[in-house]
Protein backbone atom coordinates (compact mmCIF):
# COMPACT_ATOMS: atom_id res chain seq x y z
CA UNK A 1 0.00 0.00 0.00
CA UNK A 2 1.10 3.53 -1.12
CA UNK A 3 2.60 5.54 2.11
CA UNK A 4 0.15 7.72 3.86
CA UNK A 5 0.40 11.36 3.15
CA UNK A 6 -0.59 13.96 5.53
CA UNK A 7 -1.57 17.89 5.81
CA UNK A 8 -0.90 19.45 8.52
CA UNK A 9 1.65 22.10 9.55
CA UNK A 10 4.08 21.77 6.23
CA UNK A 11 2.83 22.28 3.00
CA UNK A 12 3.15 19.29 1.00
CA UNK A 13 5.87 19.44 -2.23
CA UNK A 14 5.50 17.85 -5.39
CA UNK A 15 6.40 14.66 -5.11
CA UNK A 16 3.58 14.27 -2.28
CA UNK A 17 0.68 15.47 -4.92
CA UNK A 18 2.12 12.99 -7.70
CA UNK A 19 1.66 10.24 -5.01
CA UNK A 20 -1.62 10.69 -3.74
CA UNK A 21 -2.20 10.79 -7.89
CA UNK A 22 -1.15 7.40 -8.13
CA UNK A 23 -3.17 5.97 -5.69
CA UNK A 24 -1.34 6.64 -1.77
CA UNK A 25 -4.24 7.87 0.65
CA UNK A 26 -4.54 11.50 2.15
CA UNK A 27 -5.76 12.73 5.37
CA UNK A 28 -5.85 16.08 6.67
CA UNK A 29 -4.29 16.32 10.48
CA UNK A 30 -6.26 18.22 13.31
CA UNK A 31 -4.11 21.82 12.28
CA UNK A 32 -4.85 21.65 8.67
CA UNK A 33 -8.74 21.07 9.46
CA UNK A 34 -8.92 23.58 12.11
CA UNK A 35 -7.45 26.49 9.26
CA UNK A 36 -10.22 25.30 7.40
CA UNK A 37 -12.77 25.20 9.81
CA UNK A 38 -11.34 28.99 10.99
CA UNK A 39 -11.70 30.71 7.62
CA UNK A 40 -15.15 29.01 6.90
CA UNK A 41 -16.20 30.95 10.32
CA UNK A 42 -15.38 34.39 8.56
CA UNK A 43 -17.64 33.47 5.31
CA UNK A 44 -20.25 32.44 7.75
CA UNK A 45 -19.61 36.17 9.63
CA UNK A 46 -19.56 38.05 6.07
CA UNK A 47 -22.99 36.62 5.35
CA UNK A 48 -24.51 37.44 8.63
CA UNK A 49 -23.06 41.07 8.62
CA UNK A 50 -24.19 41.94 4.98
CA UNK A 51 -20.63 43.21 4.20
CA UNK A 52 -20.66 43.31 0.34
CA UNK A 53 -17.65 40.38 -0.44
CA UNK A 54 -17.06 39.31 -4.20
CA UNK A 55 -18.28 36.23 -4.60
CA UNK A 56 -19.62 35.54 -1.39
CA UNK A 57 -23.28 38.08 -2.14
CA UNK A 58 -21.97 39.26 -5.29
CA UNK A 59 -22.08 37.85 -8.78
CA UNK A 60 -18.94 36.62 -10.47
CA UNK A 61 -16.51 38.17 -13.09
CA UNK A 62 -18.17 41.04 -15.03
CA UNK A 63 -21.33 40.64 -12.32
CA UNK A 64 -19.23 41.28 -9.44
CA UNK A 65 -20.92 44.61 -8.94
CA UNK A 66 -24.73 42.65 -8.65
CA UNK A 67 -25.72 42.07 -5.17
CA UNK A 68 -27.24 39.13 -4.64
CA UNK A 69 -30.10 38.19 -1.55
CA UNK A 70 -28.91 36.00 1.04
CA UNK A 71 -31.61 33.17 -0.11
CA UNK A 72 -29.51 33.17 -3.47
CA UNK A 73 -26.35 32.52 -1.67
CA UNK A 74 -26.62 28.53 -2.39
CA UNK A 75 -28.24 28.89 -5.82
CA UNK A 76 -25.21 31.29 -6.87
CA UNK A 77 -22.56 28.27 -5.64
CA UNK A 78 -24.49 25.31 -7.22
CA UNK A 79 -25.14 27.41 -10.84
CA UNK A 80 -21.47 28.39 -10.39
CA UNK A 81 -20.90 24.77 -10.67
CA UNK A 82 -23.07 23.97 -13.52
CA UNK A 83 -22.39 27.06 -15.79
CA UNK A 84 -18.61 26.73 -15.62
CA UNK A 85 -19.17 22.76 -16.67
CA UNK A 86 -18.31 23.38 -19.53
CA UNK A 87 -15.18 21.26 -20.98
CA UNK A 88 -14.99 19.37 -24.32
CA UNK A 89 -12.69 16.74 -25.35
CA UNK A 90 -11.57 12.70 -23.94
CA UNK A 91 -11.88 12.89 -20.38
CA UNK A 92 -8.45 13.23 -18.46
CA UNK A 93 -7.23 10.04 -17.12
CA UNK A 94 -7.26 8.89 -13.20
CA UNK A 95 -4.21 9.94 -12.84
CA UNK A 96 -4.20 13.81 -13.68
CA UNK A 97 -7.74 14.38 -12.12
CA UNK A 98 -6.61 12.57 -8.58
CA UNK A 99 -3.29 14.92 -9.19
CA UNK A 100 -6.15 18.01 -9.38
CA UNK A 101 -7.78 17.00 -6.51
CA UNK A 102 -4.96 16.90 -4.25
CA UNK A 103 -3.76 20.14 -5.25
CA UNK A 104 -7.28 21.57 -4.91
CA UNK A 105 -7.37 19.66 -0.54
CA UNK A 106 -3.95 21.57 -0.66
CA UNK A 107 -4.94 24.88 -1.37
CA UNK A 108 -8.42 24.83 1.05
CA UNK A 109 -6.10 23.32 3.78
CA UNK A 110 -4.12 26.67 3.90
CA UNK A 111 -7.54 28.79 5.73
CA UNK A 112 -7.68 31.23 3.39
CA UNK A 113 -10.50 29.80 1.28
CA UNK A 114 -13.24 29.71 3.39
CA UNK A 115 -15.15 26.79 1.96
CA UNK A 116 -17.16 24.27 3.39
CA UNK A 117 -15.61 21.77 5.59
CA UNK A 118 -17.82 19.24 4.31
CA UNK A 119 -16.54 19.85 1.15
CA UNK A 120 -13.09 19.14 1.66
CA UNK A 121 -14.34 16.20 3.35
CA UNK A 122 -16.24 14.95 0.19
CA UNK A 123 -12.88 15.77 -1.78
CA UNK A 124 -10.58 13.54 0.52
CA UNK A 125 -13.12 10.69 0.58
CA UNK A 126 -13.54 10.44 -3.42
CA UNK A 127 -9.78 10.57 -3.17
CA UNK A 128 -9.36 7.65 -0.66
CA UNK A 129 -12.17 5.65 -2.12
CA UNK A 130 -10.74 5.90 -6.06
CA UNK A 131 -13.96 7.85 -7.14
CA UNK A 132 -13.09 9.89 -9.78
CA UNK A 133 -14.50 12.70 -11.52
CA UNK A 134 -15.30 12.34 -14.72
CA UNK A 135 -13.24 15.64 -16.43
CA UNK A 136 -13.18 16.54 -19.96
CA UNK A 137 -9.34 17.81 -20.99
CA UNK A 138 -10.03 20.91 -23.26
CA UNK A 139 -11.62 24.24 -22.70
CA UNK A 140 -9.49 26.09 -19.77
CA UNK A 141 -7.81 29.21 -19.97
CA UNK A 142 -6.59 29.13 -16.46
CA UNK A 143 -8.92 26.85 -14.55
CA UNK A 144 -12.48 26.90 -14.13
CA UNK A 145 -14.13 24.54 -15.65
CA UNK A 146 -12.20 21.03 -14.77
CA UNK A 147 -12.85 22.03 -11.08
CA UNK A 148 -15.92 22.60 -11.51
CA UNK A 149 -16.80 19.04 -13.00
CA UNK A 150 -14.97 17.82 -9.79
CA UNK A 151 -16.63 20.02 -7.71
CA UNK A 152 -20.49 19.01 -9.17
CA UNK A 153 -19.67 15.32 -8.09
CA UNK A 154 -19.95 16.53 -4.22
CA UNK A 155 -23.44 17.59 -4.78
CA UNK A 156 -24.45 14.70 -6.64
CA UNK A 157 -24.45 15.52 -9.97
CA UNK A 158 -22.42 14.59 -12.98
CA UNK A 159 -20.52 11.25 -13.52
CA UNK A 160 -17.66 9.30 -11.27
CA UNK A 161 -15.60 6.57 -12.38
CA UNK A 162 -14.57 3.92 -10.53
CA UNK A 163 -12.62 0.49 -11.46
CA UNK A 164 -13.24 2.18 -15.47
CA UNK A 165 -16.93 2.27 -14.87
CA UNK A 166 -18.48 5.28 -15.15
CA UNK A 167 -21.84 6.36 -13.17
CA UNK A 168 -23.88 8.80 -12.10
CA UNK A 169 -22.32 10.70 -9.34
CA UNK A 170 -25.56 10.71 -6.95
CA UNK A 171 -25.76 6.86 -7.41
CA UNK A 172 -21.71 6.26 -6.76
CA UNK A 173 -21.99 8.21 -3.84
CA UNK A 174 -24.85 6.07 -2.27
CA UNK A 175 -23.02 2.67 -3.00
CA UNK A 176 -19.83 4.42 -1.24
CA UNK A 177 -21.78 5.44 1.57
CA UNK A 178 -21.17 8.85 0.91
CA UNK A 179 -24.10 11.80 1.12
CA UNK A 180 -23.86 14.30 -1.73
CA UNK A 181 -23.25 17.80 0.38
CA UNK A 182 -24.97 21.04 -0.65
CA UNK A 183 -22.91 23.93 -1.54
CA UNK A 184 -23.33 27.00 0.76
CA UNK A 185 -21.84 30.80 0.10
CA UNK A 186 -18.85 30.69 -1.71
CA UNK A 187 -18.66 27.30 -1.91
CA UNK A 188 -19.17 27.06 -5.23
CA UNK A 189 -16.45 29.80 -6.49
CA UNK A 190 -13.82 28.19 -4.16
CA UNK A 191 -14.46 24.91 -6.15
CA UNK A 192 -13.77 26.68 -9.60
CA UNK A 193 -11.07 28.98 -8.31
CA UNK A 194 -7.32 29.14 -7.88
CA UNK A 195 -4.59 27.39 -9.47
CA UNK A 196 -4.91 23.23 -8.21
CA UNK A 197 -5.77 22.22 -11.57
CA UNK A 198 -2.62 23.64 -13.77
CA UNK A 199 -0.37 22.81 -10.21
CA UNK A 200 -1.76 18.76 -10.17
CA UNK A 201 -1.08 18.46 -13.96
CA UNK A 202 2.21 19.68 -13.41
CA UNK A 203 3.23 17.49 -10.80
CA UNK A 204 2.55 14.12 -12.40
CA UNK A 205 4.57 16.15 -15.27
CA UNK A 206 7.80 16.55 -13.39
CA UNK A 207 7.35 12.98 -12.17
CA UNK A 208 7.18 11.54 -15.65
CA UNK A 209 9.87 14.10 -16.70
CA UNK A 210 12.21 13.05 -13.92
CA UNK A 211 11.64 9.55 -14.58
CA UNK A 212 12.58 10.00 -18.04
CA UNK A 213 15.61 12.37 -17.85
CA UNK A 214 17.13 9.00 -16.24
CA UNK A 215 16.01 6.41 -19.28
CA UNK A 216 17.53 9.31 -21.29
CA UNK A 217 21.12 8.93 -19.84
CA UNK A 218 20.54 4.95 -19.56
CA UNK A 219 19.65 4.55 -23.29
CA UNK A 220 22.12 7.51 -24.46
CA UNK A 221 25.31 5.24 -22.79
CA UNK A 222 23.88 2.57 -24.61
CA UNK A 223 24.00 4.47 -28.07
CA UNK A 224 27.29 5.53 -27.19
CA UNK A 225 28.65 2.29 -26.80
CA UNK A 226 27.64 0.82 -29.93
CA UNK A 227 28.97 3.81 -31.62
CA UNK A 228 32.34 3.46 -29.73
CA UNK A 229 32.11 6.95 -28.60
CA UNK A 230 35.41 8.52 -26.89
CA UNK A 231 35.04 8.74 -23.52
CA UNK A 232 37.29 12.09 -23.34
CA UNK A 233 33.73 14.06 -23.82
CA UNK A 234 33.03 12.66 -20.46
CA UNK A 235 36.37 13.48 -18.84
CA UNK A 236 35.25 14.49 -15.05
CA UNK A 237 38.16 17.37 -14.42
CA UNK A 238 37.19 18.63 -18.16
CA UNK A 239 33.26 18.64 -17.27
CA UNK A 240 34.13 20.35 -13.87
CA UNK A 241 35.43 23.49 -15.80
CA UNK A 242 31.59 24.00 -16.74
CA UNK A 243 30.13 23.42 -13.40
CA UNK A 244 26.48 23.45 -13.84
CA UNK A 245 24.63 20.59 -11.63
CA UNK A 246 22.91 18.64 -14.75
CA UNK A 247 25.96 18.22 -16.76
CA UNK A 248 28.06 17.21 -13.70
CA UNK A 249 24.84 14.52 -12.58
CA UNK A 250 24.73 13.24 -16.54
CA UNK A 251 28.65 12.87 -16.49
CA UNK A 252 28.44 11.53 -13.47
CA UNK A 253 25.37 9.01 -14.82
CA UNK A 254 27.32 8.10 -18.71
CA UNK A 255 30.37 6.98 -16.51
CA UNK A 256 28.68 4.82 -14.03
CA UNK A 257 27.01 3.32 -17.09
CA UNK A 258 29.98 3.16 -19.24
CA UNK A 259 32.74 2.03 -16.88
CA UNK A 260 35.31 -0.92 -17.45
CA UNK A 261 33.48 -1.49 -21.34
CA UNK A 262 35.34 -3.62 -22.62
CA UNK A 263 33.98 -2.16 -26.46
CA UNK A 264 35.14 1.25 -25.61
CA UNK A 265 38.64 0.63 -23.80
CA UNK A 266 38.87 -1.05 -27.67
CA UNK A 267 37.67 1.80 -29.49
CA UNK A 268 39.61 4.86 -27.98
CA UNK A 269 41.46 6.77 -30.75
CA UNK A 270 38.95 5.66 -33.23
CA UNK A 271 38.58 8.97 -34.13
CA UNK A 272 39.61 12.60 -32.71
CA UNK A 273 35.86 13.49 -31.29
CA UNK A 274 32.62 12.41 -31.88
CA UNK A 275 29.50 14.20 -32.99
CA UNK A 276 28.06 16.56 -30.95
CA UNK A 277 24.59 14.14 -30.24
CA UNK A 278 27.14 11.57 -28.32
CA UNK A 279 29.90 14.35 -27.15
CA UNK A 280 27.33 16.75 -25.43
CA UNK A 281 24.97 14.59 -23.82
CA UNK A 282 26.02 15.65 -20.55
CA UNK A 283 25.46 19.51 -21.47
CA UNK A 284 22.42 18.79 -23.53
CA UNK A 285 20.38 16.21 -21.03
CA UNK A 286 22.22 18.10 -18.10
CA UNK A 287 20.48 21.25 -19.25
CA UNK A 288 17.04 19.69 -19.34
CA UNK A 289 17.89 18.53 -15.92
CA UNK A 290 18.58 22.16 -14.84
CA UNK A 291 14.94 23.16 -16.03
CA UNK A 292 13.05 20.51 -14.18
CA UNK A 293 14.57 21.77 -10.55
CA UNK A 294 13.75 25.82 -11.46
CA UNK A 295 9.91 23.52 -12.65
CA UNK A 296 9.99 21.92 -9.13
CA UNK A 297 10.70 25.21 -7.40
CA UNK A 298 7.58 27.21 -8.95
CA UNK A 299 5.32 24.48 -8.42
CA UNK A 300 6.61 23.75 -5.18
CA UNK A 301 6.22 27.36 -4.06
CA UNK A 302 2.62 27.57 -5.78
CA UNK A 303 1.28 24.13 -3.61
CA UNK A 304 2.55 26.92 -0.56
CA UNK A 305 0.54 29.53 -1.89
CA UNK A 306 -3.27 30.51 -1.16
CA UNK A 307 -4.64 30.90 -4.69
CA UNK A 308 -8.58 31.38 -4.25
CA UNK A 309 -10.16 34.64 -5.24
CA UNK A 310 -11.22 36.54 -2.73
CA UNK A 311 -9.39 35.40 0.29
CA UNK A 312 -10.52 35.66 3.62
CA UNK A 313 -8.04 36.78 6.36
CA UNK A 314 -8.02 37.52 9.88
CA UNK A 315 -10.76 36.45 12.89
CA UNK A 316 -14.33 36.61 12.28
CA UNK A 317 -14.46 39.44 14.62
CA UNK A 318 -11.57 41.23 12.77
CA UNK A 319 -11.67 40.19 9.22
CA UNK A 320 -10.79 40.89 5.50
CA UNK A 321 -12.18 39.85 2.58
CA UNK A 322 -9.34 40.57 0.09
CA UNK A 323 -10.31 40.63 -3.60
CA UNK A 324 -6.75 40.06 -5.93
CA UNK A 325 -5.15 37.98 -8.72
CA UNK A 326 -3.70 35.48 -6.53
CA UNK A 327 -5.67 32.64 -9.11
CA UNK A 328 -3.25 34.28 -12.05
CA UNK A 329 -1.28 31.25 -12.83
CA UNK A 330 1.79 33.15 -14.79
CA UNK A 331 4.39 31.66 -12.49
CA UNK A 332 3.07 27.90 -13.59
CA UNK A 333 2.46 29.00 -17.72
CA UNK A 334 6.37 29.74 -17.88
CA UNK A 335 7.05 26.57 -15.74
CA UNK A 336 4.91 24.50 -18.55
CA UNK A 337 6.22 25.94 -21.25
CA UNK A 338 9.84 25.51 -20.26
CA UNK A 339 9.38 22.33 -19.44
CA UNK A 340 7.98 21.72 -22.91
CA UNK A 341 10.56 22.91 -24.62
CA UNK A 342 13.35 21.30 -21.86
CA UNK A 343 11.42 17.69 -22.79
CA UNK A 344 11.33 18.45 -26.64
CA UNK A 345 14.79 18.67 -26.53
CA UNK A 346 15.64 15.51 -24.59
CA UNK A 347 13.61 13.98 -27.61
CA UNK A 348 15.48 16.23 -30.23
CA UNK A 349 18.75 14.85 -29.59
CA UNK A 350 17.91 11.31 -29.21
CA UNK A 351 16.55 10.97 -32.49
CA UNK A 352 19.84 12.76 -33.80
CA UNK A 353 21.22 9.23 -32.33
CA UNK A 354 18.88 7.07 -33.90
CA UNK A 355 19.62 8.50 -37.05
CA UNK A 356 23.66 8.07 -36.07
CA UNK A 357 22.74 4.29 -35.40
CA UNK A 358 21.17 3.44 -38.45
CA UNK A 359 22.81 5.01 -40.87
CA UNK A 360 26.23 3.43 -42.62
CA UNK A 361 27.66 6.17 -43.59
CA UNK A 362 28.81 6.76 -39.63
CA UNK A 363 27.43 3.93 -37.87
CA UNK A 364 30.21 0.94 -38.91
CA UNK A 365 27.26 -1.16 -38.63
CA UNK A 366 25.48 -3.12 -40.95
CA UNK A 367 22.93 -0.35 -42.43
CA UNK A 368 19.67 0.44 -40.91
CA UNK A 369 20.97 -2.25 -38.10
CA UNK A 370 19.79 -5.66 -40.05
CA UNK A 371 21.62 -8.04 -41.68
CA UNK A 372 20.89 -8.74 -45.26
CA UNK A 373 19.59 -5.06 -46.11
CA UNK A 374 18.25 -4.69 -48.88
CA UNK A 375 15.60 -7.20 -49.25
CA UNK A 376 15.43 -5.92 -45.30
CA UNK A 377 14.62 -2.24 -44.32
CA UNK A 378 15.56 -3.16 -40.28
CA UNK A 379 14.74 -0.17 -38.51
CA UNK A 380 14.78 2.37 -41.48
CA UNK A 381 11.22 4.08 -40.51
CA UNK A 382 11.93 4.00 -37.06
CA UNK A 383 14.11 6.89 -37.33
CA UNK A 384 11.06 8.68 -39.51
CA UNK A 385 8.78 7.93 -36.86
CA UNK A 386 11.34 9.24 -34.19
CA UNK A 387 11.40 12.43 -36.51
CA UNK A 388 7.53 12.86 -37.06
CA UNK A 389 7.34 12.77 -32.93
CA UNK A 390 10.57 15.67 -33.15
CA UNK A 391 8.55 17.66 -35.77
CA UNK A 392 5.13 17.33 -33.25
CA UNK A 393 7.34 18.65 -30.47
CA UNK A 394 8.28 21.90 -32.39
CA UNK A 395 4.82 22.86 -32.65
CA UNK A 396 3.79 21.84 -29.06
CA UNK A 397 7.04 23.80 -27.28
CA UNK A 398 5.81 27.20 -29.05
CA UNK A 399 4.78 29.49 -26.06
CA UNK A 400 1.18 29.69 -24.46
CA UNK A 401 2.12 32.16 -21.82
CA UNK A 402 2.75 35.08 -24.65
CA UNK A 403 -0.48 34.43 -26.32
CA UNK A 404 -3.57 36.52 -24.71
CA UNK A 405 -7.34 36.49 -24.76
CA UNK A 406 -10.08 38.64 -23.00
CA UNK A 407 -13.28 36.98 -21.23
CA UNK A 408 -15.99 37.41 -18.86
CA UNK A 409 -16.73 41.01 -20.58
CA UNK A 410 -13.38 42.51 -19.80
CA UNK A 411 -13.25 41.69 -16.68
CA UNK A 412 -10.42 38.29 -17.17
CA UNK A 413 -8.49 40.78 -19.60
CA UNK A 414 -5.37 38.97 -18.93
CA UNK A 415 -5.12 35.11 -18.49
CA UNK A 416 -1.99 32.68 -18.03
CA UNK A 417 -3.17 29.51 -20.16
CA UNK A 418 -1.20 27.51 -17.95
CA UNK A 419 -3.56 24.75 -17.82
CA UNK A 420 -3.63 24.26 -21.50
CA UNK A 421 0.43 24.52 -21.06
CA UNK A 422 0.34 22.09 -18.80
CA UNK A 423 -1.43 19.84 -20.90
CA UNK A 424 0.58 20.90 -23.63
CA UNK A 425 4.23 19.63 -21.46
CA UNK A 426 2.11 16.49 -20.91
CA UNK A 427 2.30 15.76 -24.42
CA UNK A 428 5.23 16.72 -25.03
CA UNK A 429 6.39 14.01 -22.17
CA UNK A 430 4.95 11.33 -23.77
CA UNK A 431 6.00 12.05 -27.51
CA UNK A 432 9.71 12.05 -25.74
CA UNK A 433 9.14 8.67 -24.43
CA UNK A 434 8.11 7.24 -27.31
CA UNK A 435 11.40 8.55 -28.77
CA UNK A 436 13.52 7.18 -26.59
CA UNK A 437 11.71 4.17 -26.76
CA UNK A 438 12.81 4.28 -30.30
CA UNK A 439 16.08 4.81 -29.68
CA UNK A 440 16.45 1.93 -26.82
CA UNK A 441 15.14 -0.34 -29.37
CA UNK A 442 17.69 0.74 -32.35
CA UNK A 443 20.62 1.23 -29.57
CA UNK A 444 19.87 -2.28 -28.47
CA UNK A 445 19.69 -3.54 -32.12
CA UNK A 446 23.26 -2.26 -32.71
CA UNK A 447 24.43 -3.99 -29.39
CA UNK A 448 23.53 -7.08 -30.77
CA UNK A 449 26.35 -7.19 -33.33
CA UNK A 450 28.60 -6.85 -30.68
CA UNK A 451 29.45 -9.35 -27.86
CA UNK A 452 28.25 -9.18 -24.90
CA UNK A 453 30.99 -9.84 -22.66
CA UNK A 454 32.07 -6.67 -24.53
CA UNK A 455 29.90 -4.29 -22.81
CA UNK A 456 30.18 -2.21 -19.59
CA UNK A 457 27.82 -3.87 -16.80
CA UNK A 458 25.17 -0.60 -16.84
CA UNK A 459 24.23 -0.97 -20.70
CA UNK A 460 24.31 -4.64 -20.70
CA UNK A 461 21.63 -4.51 -17.87
CA UNK A 462 19.57 -2.39 -19.71
CA UNK A 463 20.29 -4.46 -23.31
CA UNK A 464 18.94 -7.76 -20.58
CA UNK A 465 15.68 -6.27 -19.79
CA UNK A 466 15.12 -5.57 -23.05
CA UNK A 467 15.70 -8.92 -24.84
CA UNK A 468 12.81 -10.05 -22.32
CA UNK A 469 10.65 -7.87 -24.09
CA UNK A 470 11.86 -7.91 -27.44
CA UNK A 471 13.72 -10.16 -29.73
CA UNK A 472 16.94 -8.90 -31.79
CA UNK A 473 15.26 -8.27 -35.60
CA UNK A 474 17.03 -10.63 -37.66
CA UNK A 475 14.21 -9.98 -40.69
CA UNK A 476 11.71 -7.35 -40.95
CA UNK A 477 8.80 -7.83 -38.61
CA UNK A 478 5.55 -5.29 -37.80
CA UNK A 479 7.81 -3.23 -34.98
CA UNK A 480 4.45 -1.63 -33.79
CA UNK A 481 4.10 -4.05 -30.95
CA UNK A 482 7.69 -4.28 -30.53
CA UNK A 483 7.75 -0.36 -29.91
CA UNK A 484 4.66 -0.32 -27.51
CA UNK A 485 6.43 -2.82 -25.23
CA UNK A 486 9.39 -0.56 -25.42
CA UNK A 487 7.49 2.23 -23.94
CA UNK A 488 5.94 0.27 -21.16
CA UNK A 489 9.56 -0.72 -20.12
CA UNK A 490 10.51 3.24 -19.69
CA UNK A 491 7.39 4.16 -18.11
CA UNK A 492 7.89 1.65 -15.30
CA UNK A 493 9.75 3.10 -13.28
CA UNK A 494 10.51 -0.16 -11.03
CA UNK A 495 13.34 -0.93 -14.12
CA UNK A 496 15.76 1.61 -13.66
CA UNK A 497 15.64 0.06 -9.87
CA UNK A 498 16.17 -3.09 -11.38
CA UNK A 499 19.02 -2.19 -13.79
CA UNK A 500 20.77 -0.37 -10.89
CA UNK A 501 20.42 -3.37 -8.82
CA UNK A 502 21.66 -5.96 -11.84
CA UNK A 503 24.86 -3.84 -12.54
CA UNK A 504 25.77 -2.91 -8.90
CA UNK A 505 25.59 0.74 -9.83
CA UNK A 506 23.23 4.04 -8.55
CA UNK A 507 22.48 6.63 -10.76
CA UNK A 508 21.66 10.46 -10.00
Amino acid sequence: MAHLVTLDQRTPDWRAVAAVARGAPLVLADAAQERVQAARRIVDRVVEDGVQAYGINTGLGALCDRVLDPDALARLSLNTLKSHACGVGAPLDDELVRAIMCAQVVNYSHGKSGISPALVDGLVALLNRNLIPVVPARGSVGYLTHMAHIGLTLTGLWQLRTGGVTRPAKQALADAGLAPVTPAAKDGLSLVNGTPCMTGLLCIALARAERLQKWADIIAAMSFEALRGQLAAFDEEALALKPHAGAQTVGYNLRTLLQDSPLLQASQGLRLQDALSLRAIPQVHGATRDQLRHVAEQVNTELASATDNPLVLGTPDNYRVVSQANPHGQSLAFAADLLAVALAELGGIAERRIDRLVNPLVSGLPPFLVEDSGVNSGLMIVQYVAASLVAENKVLSQPMVVDNYVTSALQEDHLSLATPAALKALQVIENSERILALEYLAAGQALSFQKVQSLALGTQAALSLLREHVDVVSEDRILAPDIEAVVAIIQDEANIHRIEAQAGLTLR
